[in-house]
């Protein structure tokens, strides 16, 4: 079963159960993929697919940030609901010292010095990394490591 397949089961089954939250971000995360799949042209892949769910899982951190300045606790309540549910689906993160293992082989590799070097260093990291790791923290390891 396709990783759109098991997402469309869950939805069905969080709306029979009532799970107001839970169905509208997984139909949310569906019509994102499908948005996807228009663009393309072509059905997506599960690697692709969790490429759109990501972008899904930052949007919402994004609302849950806006939502704590603005200091609205039920829609932060909301948002952290539809995030643990996005995050059911995807693997979990690299931590920051596997990133800086790569950052380290790479900065090591390609004998890069200084900050002028940050957009050749992230972009064959994040070719690596393939979205196992989040590209804030990694863009944070790499400016640490061009900085010594």
């Amino acid at each position: 079963m396709s990783l759109l397949e098991t997402i469309k089961k869950d939805m069905i089954e969080a709306s029979k159960k009532g799970d107001v939250d839970s169905t509208n971000i997984l139909k949310l995360a569906i019509a994102s993929i499908k948005n996807e799949e228009i663009a393309k042209g072509s059905k997506l892949s599960d690697e692709e697919i969790l490429k759109v769910l990501r972008k899904e899982e930052s949007k919402i951190k994004d609302s849950i940030a806006e939502f704590t300045k603005m200091g609205r606790e039920d829609l932060i309540a909301r948002e952290s609901k539809q995030l643990k549910v996005i995050s059911s689906y995807l693997p979990k993160l690299m931590s920051r010292e596997e990133i800086e293992k790569v950052v380290s082989k790479v900065v090591a590799d390609t004998h890069v010095e200084g900050l002028k070097s940050i957009g050749a260093v992230m972009g064959i990291v994040m070719k690596e990394l393939q979205g196992k790791a989040d590209g804030s923290t990694v863009k944070e390891v790499v400016q640490e490591f061009l900085s010594k």
